[in-house]
């Protein structure tokens, strides 16, 4: 009786590139199910949650205001569940501007490694900053913020939002929140995990706690500044992968990144230190929305120049390393000239030749082994 052999292969096992590959479709996916959820009516109740703004409140129309009501919205405990399904979205988004854009430009330009990671992260990161600057700006527009600065600390708190303001903030915790899953999918590696997880905590922590402490206003106008001058970086990086010759959008970008912390800093003592340190309304009501006191203060002004700080340092850091490779790219190799004496060093100099290359007047010359036989 024959004894079948016991096969050795291993089961066949999905790589990471097809996982990395279907991971949008998977996300697609639970997210049609929220979508999907909106057309019956047991689950419409649940699904609203999750993609429609909540905690809206209708103001009566004034003899100041148009003749038609404000709809206006406040942040709770709901809207966790709106940052989920957002940051599905953004996942899905993500996903379609690497797959239609950026890999296509990767093919055509045979990037390396190194720089394929560093293309991909700017194309992502220029493309987001370029649309919240948009958007950010028009939002500044239509409220005037722009024509009245005083409305940074004015009737604080700012507990009630348009749905411009409150969406923007929800897309933005969303777009922030969706990085942490993007650093498995787009395959980052372990030295550079570190690096992505301080910048992705900076941007939760100071957007969050705009959201919060309901100074939504200062953080958008800082938030429109701080990414203008991300923007122009990663474009100009973008620009410089094509071209290496490319170093204008560098320079701009040093003297507005100086700019944008120094106008960072004046509008939040402006505003933290000055406006609400002024207001008559100082007493902490967590109902009401109101964070104004002294201690909340000081650690909206010490985190925000702590973090500017911290972002000096690293662009310092920055443009020594480039001045230094720039310094050594250029240098010249500076070629030793044969320099001429007298007596037995230039007897030596001229047997050994240029740069200490043999001749065949040198040391080895059968002329000078038969006098040394001799």
């Amino acid at each position: 009786m024959a004894i079948r052999k016991k096969s050795t292969k291993s089961p066949p096992v999905l790589s990471h590139e097809f996982v990395l590959q279907n991971h949008a479709d998977i996300v697609s996916c639970v997210a049609m199910v929220f979508l999907l959820g909106l057309m019956f009516e047991i689950t419409a109740k649940a699904s609203i949650i999750f993609v429609t703004l909540q905690y809206n409140v209708t103001l009566p129309a004034t003899e100041e205001q148009a003749a038609e009501s404000a709809s206006l919205y406040y942040y709770g405990i709901k809207d966790l569940a709106t940052v989920f399904f957002y940051m599905l979205v953004a996942i899905i988004i993500h996903a379609i501007i690497q797959e239609y854009v950026l890999d296509k430009i990767n093919r055509r330009m045979h990037f390396s490694k190194t720089k394929h990671s560093k293309f991909n992260e700017s194309g992502q990161l220029s493309a987001f900053y370029l649309f919240s600057c948009i958007w950010g700006t028009f939002i500044l527009i239509s409220e005037n913020y722009i024509s009245d600065p005083t409305i940074l600390w004015r009737a604080y708190p700012h507990n009630l939002m348009t749905f411009q303001m409150k969406f923007f903030y929800i897309a933005q915790l969303a777009y922030w929140f969706h990085a942490f899953p993007e650093l498995y999918f787009q395959k980052t590696k372990k030295e550079d995990i570190p690096r992505q997880l301080v910048y992705i905590g900076l941007y939760l922590f100071h957007i969050a706690g705009a959201y919060l402490l309901n100074l939504n206003h200062l953080g958008l106008v800082l938030l429109v500044l701080h990414y203008f001058v991300e923007f122009l970086f990663h474009i100009s990086r973008l620009f410089y992968f094509s071209d290496e010759k490319y170093q204008k959008g560098f320079s701009l970008w040093a003297v507005l990144f100086v700019l944008g912390r120094l106008l960072t800093l004046i509008l939040s003592v402006l505003t933290v230190g000055f406006g609400l340190a002024r207001a008559e309304n100082q007493k902490l009501d967590f109902s009401a929305g109101n964070f104004n006191v002294l201690a909340v203060r000081i650690a909206v002004l010490a985190s925000i120049c702590i973090t500017q700080a911290f972002m000096m340092w690293k662009f310092i850091n920055f443009q020594l390393r480039r001045w230094r490779e720039h310094s050594t790219f250029q240098a010249p190799t500076v070629k030793k000239k044969p320099t001429v004496t007298k007596g037995r060093s230039s007897r030596k100099g001229t047997e050994n030749g240029v740069n200490g290359t043999v001749t065949s007047n040198g040391a080895d010359s059968p002329r000078n082994r038969k006098e040394k036989s001799s």
